[in-house]
């Protein structure tokens, strides 16, 4: 844990001055927020993939009733309510690691792209456009990918979804 934490202060720490303390508060609050998400984002994987609250709650430290309290209502309620009155953006869902791509893909055809992800679903957009998407594992540098064109959709722990606008037309939805 120890290496871990060098590694997150050396990263708060490159290019601030050290003397500005009010700068190292807003860096680490930013550090803070950030290794909160990836928290909750593990959480929401370890629930869907099938582990306890007292599994969870042992691994971090609380009891189970400590970490349902603490995880469970933002795990399971969806984030935000489809609009039936905003047909441009929706969940897409549900769909696992498994399947998530190929359905991505579909809907990318149809000008759909990805800009948030829950549990088990996909927050889309719809564009004139068609798109395509991707997914890698969270690692850092993107600046290679971003040069070829691809932009972050969203992160949801230990993803990064990248998508990408072709620039072709989307294909009409088919007709029920």
């Amino acid at each position: 844990m120890s290496d871990l934490g060098d590694t997150l202060g050396r990263a708060i720490l490159d290019g601030a001055d050290p003397a500005d303390h009010l700068d190292l508060v807003r860096r680490t609050a930013e550090a803070d927020r950030a290794t909160g998400e990836l928290l909750q984002q593990a959480v929401h994987a370890a629930r869907a993939g099938g582990h306890s609250w007292s599994a969870i709650g042992a691994t971090l430290g609380l009891t189970r009733q400590a970490a349902q309290q603490r995880f469970g209502r933002d795990a399971e309620t969806p984030e935000q309510p489809e609009d039936p009155e905003d047909p441009e953006e929706r969940w897409l869902g549900p769909v696992t690691a498994f399947d998530e791509m190929h359905e991505l893909e579909l809907a990318g055809r149809l000008g759909w792209h990805t800009i948030g992800a829950g549990l088990l679903r996909h927050r889309v957009v719809r564009t004139a456009t068609q798109w395509e998407h991707r997914r890698i594992v969270w690692t850092g540098g993107l600046a290679r990918l971003e040069r070829d064109g691809w932009q972050v959709g969203c992160r949801s722990f230990p993803w990064v979804y990248l998508v990408r606008d072709t620039g072709e037309p989307a294909q009409p939805a088919p007709t029920a």
